[in-house]
Protein backbone atom coordinates (compact mmCIF):
# COMPACT_ATOMS: atom_id res chain seq x y z
CA UNK A 1 0.00 0.00 0.00
CA UNK A 2 1.60 3.45 -1.02
CA UNK A 3 1.48 6.72 0.97
CA UNK A 4 1.26 9.58 -0.67
CA UNK A 5 2.66 13.30 0.72
CA UNK A 6 0.50 15.14 2.49
CA UNK A 7 0.82 17.97 -0.31
CA UNK A 8 -2.16 18.88 -2.91
CA UNK A 9 -2.21 16.41 -5.29
CA UNK A 10 -5.34 17.82 -7.05
CA UNK A 11 -5.73 18.40 -10.71
CA UNK A 12 -7.47 21.18 -11.42
CA UNK A 13 -10.06 21.63 -13.98
CA UNK A 14 -13.35 23.87 -15.21
CA UNK A 15 -15.71 22.86 -16.19
CA UNK A 16 -18.37 23.70 -18.70
CA UNK A 17 -21.62 22.86 -16.90
CA UNK A 18 -24.06 23.73 -19.83
CA UNK A 19 -22.03 20.88 -21.30
CA UNK A 20 -23.19 18.03 -19.03
CA UNK A 21 -25.73 16.99 -16.72
CA UNK A 22 -25.10 17.49 -12.93
CA UNK A 23 -26.95 15.35 -10.00
CA UNK A 24 -27.66 17.22 -6.67
CA UNK A 25 -29.12 14.84 -3.82
CA UNK A 26 -30.49 16.86 -1.21
CA UNK A 27 -33.44 19.78 -1.20
CA UNK A 28 -32.60 21.31 1.79
CA UNK A 29 -29.69 23.73 2.79
CA UNK A 30 -27.00 21.78 2.06
CA UNK A 31 -28.33 21.32 -1.68
CA UNK A 32 -29.58 24.78 -1.88
CA UNK A 33 -26.07 25.87 -1.01
CA UNK A 34 -24.35 23.16 -3.55
CA UNK A 35 -27.05 25.10 -6.20
CA UNK A 36 -26.05 28.66 -5.75
CA UNK A 37 -22.18 27.67 -5.89
CA UNK A 38 -23.31 25.61 -9.91
CA UNK A 39 -25.12 28.99 -10.81
CA UNK A 40 -22.76 31.13 -9.63
CA UNK A 41 -20.26 30.00 -12.50
CA UNK A 42 -23.28 28.79 -14.67
CA UNK A 43 -26.13 30.50 -14.73
CA UNK A 44 -27.14 27.74 -17.96
CA UNK A 45 -25.84 24.50 -15.85
CA UNK A 46 -27.69 21.86 -16.32
CA UNK A 47 -28.74 20.42 -13.00
CA UNK A 48 -31.17 17.77 -11.79
CA UNK A 49 -32.15 17.81 -8.07
CA UNK A 50 -33.67 15.12 -6.24
CA UNK A 51 -35.07 14.85 -2.86
CA UNK A 52 -38.16 13.94 -1.67
CA UNK A 53 -38.50 17.56 0.22
CA UNK A 54 -37.24 20.56 -1.51
CA UNK A 55 -36.85 24.00 0.11
CA UNK A 56 -38.76 26.89 -1.14
CA UNK A 57 -35.82 28.55 -1.97
CA UNK A 58 -34.41 25.77 -4.61
CA UNK A 59 -38.01 26.24 -6.11
CA UNK A 60 -37.76 29.77 -6.86
CA UNK A 61 -34.45 29.51 -8.37
CA UNK A 62 -35.97 26.74 -10.63
CA UNK A 63 -38.47 29.20 -11.26
CA UNK A 64 -36.13 31.64 -13.60
CA UNK A 65 -33.59 29.00 -14.39
CA UNK A 66 -35.45 26.43 -16.87
CA UNK A 67 -31.92 24.21 -17.14
CA UNK A 68 -32.90 22.82 -13.44
CA UNK A 69 -35.04 19.94 -13.25
CA UNK A 70 -36.73 19.12 -9.77
CA UNK A 71 -37.92 15.54 -8.93
CA UNK A 72 -39.10 15.23 -5.92
CA UNK A 73 -38.98 11.43 -4.39
CA UNK A 74 -36.38 9.69 -2.45
CA UNK A 75 -32.97 8.90 -4.32
CA UNK A 76 -32.09 5.76 -5.90
CA UNK A 77 -29.42 4.31 -8.40
CA UNK A 78 -31.74 4.74 -11.48
CA UNK A 79 -31.03 8.58 -11.31
CA UNK A 80 -27.86 8.16 -12.23
CA UNK A 81 -28.87 7.70 -15.49
CA UNK A 82 -27.41 10.08 -17.75
CA UNK A 83 -25.90 11.78 -15.02
CA UNK A 84 -21.91 12.94 -15.87
CA UNK A 85 -21.23 14.40 -12.32
CA UNK A 86 -23.01 14.23 -8.98
CA UNK A 87 -23.11 15.81 -5.79
CA UNK A 88 -24.83 13.97 -2.57
CA UNK A 89 -26.20 16.87 -0.29
CA UNK A 90 -28.28 14.54 1.96
CA UNK A 91 -28.71 14.78 5.95
CA UNK A 92 -28.09 11.17 6.04
CA UNK A 93 -24.33 9.35 5.84
CA UNK A 94 -26.01 6.30 4.73
CA UNK A 95 -27.85 7.69 1.60
CA UNK A 96 -24.45 9.86 1.11
CA UNK A 97 -22.51 6.40 1.01
CA UNK A 98 -24.72 4.72 -0.80
CA UNK A 99 -24.64 7.72 -3.44
CA UNK A 100 -20.86 7.36 -3.38
CA UNK A 101 -20.78 3.82 -4.63
CA UNK A 102 -23.51 3.63 -6.94
CA UNK A 103 -21.97 7.01 -8.79
CA UNK A 104 -18.39 4.67 -8.60
CA UNK A 105 -20.13 1.76 -9.73
CA UNK A 106 -21.08 3.56 -13.17
CA UNK A 107 -17.88 5.49 -13.59
CA UNK A 108 -19.37 8.92 -12.34
CA UNK A 109 -17.54 11.43 -10.38
CA UNK A 110 -19.04 12.18 -6.92
CA UNK A 111 -18.83 14.78 -4.34
CA UNK A 112 -20.28 14.22 -0.89
CA UNK A 113 -20.92 17.44 1.09
CA UNK A 114 -18.53 17.79 4.06
CA UNK A 115 -17.62 14.22 3.82
CA UNK A 116 -13.54 14.10 2.05
CA UNK A 117 -13.47 10.27 1.94
CA UNK A 118 -16.74 10.42 -0.15
CA UNK A 119 -15.45 12.90 -2.53
CA UNK A 120 -13.64 12.24 -5.84
CA UNK A 121 -13.64 16.34 -6.29
CA UNK A 122 -13.85 19.42 -4.25
CA UNK A 123 -15.67 22.38 -4.86
CA UNK A 124 -13.52 25.21 -4.64
CA UNK A 125 -13.68 28.61 -3.62
CA UNK A 126 -13.53 31.01 -7.11
CA UNK A 127 -12.52 34.50 -7.76
CA UNK A 128 -14.51 35.97 -10.62
CA UNK A 129 -13.46 39.36 -12.28
CA UNK A 130 -15.03 39.48 -16.34
CA UNK A 131 -13.60 36.72 -17.93
CA UNK A 132 -11.01 35.89 -15.74
CA UNK A 133 -11.84 32.72 -13.04
CA UNK A 134 -9.55 31.79 -10.40
CA UNK A 135 -9.66 28.53 -7.93
CA UNK A 136 -8.95 28.25 -4.51
CA UNK A 137 -8.22 24.36 -3.32
CA UNK A 138 -6.86 23.85 0.49
CA UNK A 139 -7.26 20.12 -0.26
CA UNK A 140 -10.29 19.88 1.35
CA UNK A 141 -8.06 20.63 4.46
CA UNK A 142 -10.48 24.47 5.48
CA UNK A 143 -13.08 26.12 3.10
CA UNK A 144 -13.10 28.82 5.03
CA UNK A 145 -9.69 29.84 4.59
CA UNK A 146 -10.26 29.35 0.75
CA UNK A 147 -13.24 32.02 1.27
CA UNK A 148 -11.12 34.60 3.12
CA UNK A 149 -8.50 34.11 0.21
CA UNK A 150 -10.97 34.49 -1.94
CA UNK A 151 -11.78 37.82 -0.28
CA UNK A 152 -8.42 39.21 -0.60
CA UNK A 153 -8.11 38.29 -3.88
CA UNK A 154 -11.03 39.52 -4.86
CA UNK A 155 -9.81 43.19 -3.24
CA UNK A 156 -6.28 42.91 -5.14
CA UNK A 157 -7.29 42.37 -8.31
CA UNK A 158 -7.78 45.69 -10.61
CA UNK A 159 -11.43 46.25 -11.73
CA UNK A 160 -10.43 46.47 -15.54
CA UNK A 161 -8.66 43.54 -15.13
CA UNK A 162 -11.53 41.94 -17.86
CA UNK A 163 -10.62 45.06 -19.54
CA UNK A 164 -6.81 43.79 -19.85
CA UNK A 165 -7.92 40.54 -20.74
CA UNK A 166 -9.93 41.53 -23.98
CA UNK A 167 -6.92 43.35 -25.09
CA UNK A 168 -4.55 40.30 -24.61
CA UNK A 169 -6.43 38.50 -26.41
CA UNK A 170 -6.95 40.69 -29.46
CA UNK A 171 -3.00 41.05 -29.46
CA UNK A 172 -2.69 36.52 -29.64
CA UNK A 173 -4.90 37.07 -32.45
CA UNK A 174 -2.70 39.56 -34.26
CA UNK A 175 0.91 37.35 -33.29
CA UNK A 176 2.57 35.81 -35.91
CA UNK A 177 4.98 33.24 -35.94
CA UNK A 178 4.94 29.88 -34.28
CA UNK A 179 3.85 29.19 -30.61
CA UNK A 180 6.87 29.36 -28.88
CA UNK A 181 7.44 32.69 -30.51
CA UNK A 182 4.03 34.22 -29.58
CA UNK A 183 4.44 32.57 -26.14
CA UNK A 184 7.86 34.73 -25.93
CA UNK A 185 5.87 37.87 -26.70
CA UNK A 186 2.74 37.42 -24.44
CA UNK A 187 5.25 37.05 -21.71
CA UNK A 188 7.44 39.87 -22.57
CA UNK A 189 3.51 41.95 -22.38
CA UNK A 190 2.04 40.69 -19.21
CA UNK A 191 5.74 40.88 -17.26
CA UNK A 192 5.40 44.61 -17.36
CA UNK A 193 2.35 44.03 -15.05
CA UNK A 194 4.57 42.24 -12.28
CA UNK A 195 6.89 45.12 -12.40
CA UNK A 196 3.97 47.70 -12.58
CA UNK A 197 2.81 46.32 -9.09
CA UNK A 198 6.52 46.53 -7.54
CA UNK A 199 6.92 49.74 -8.32
CA UNK A 200 4.03 50.92 -6.86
Amino acid sequence: MSHRSEENHLFPAFLKLDKIQTLVVGGGYVGWEKLQALLKNDQEANVKIVAPEIRNEIREIAVVHPAIKLVEKKYAPSDLEGINLVIGATNFYEVNQQIYLDAKTKGILVNVADTPELCDFYLGSTVKKGNLKIGISTNGKSPTFAKRLRVILEEVLPDNTDEILQNLAEIRKGLKGDFEKKMEVLNEITASFVHDKKEN
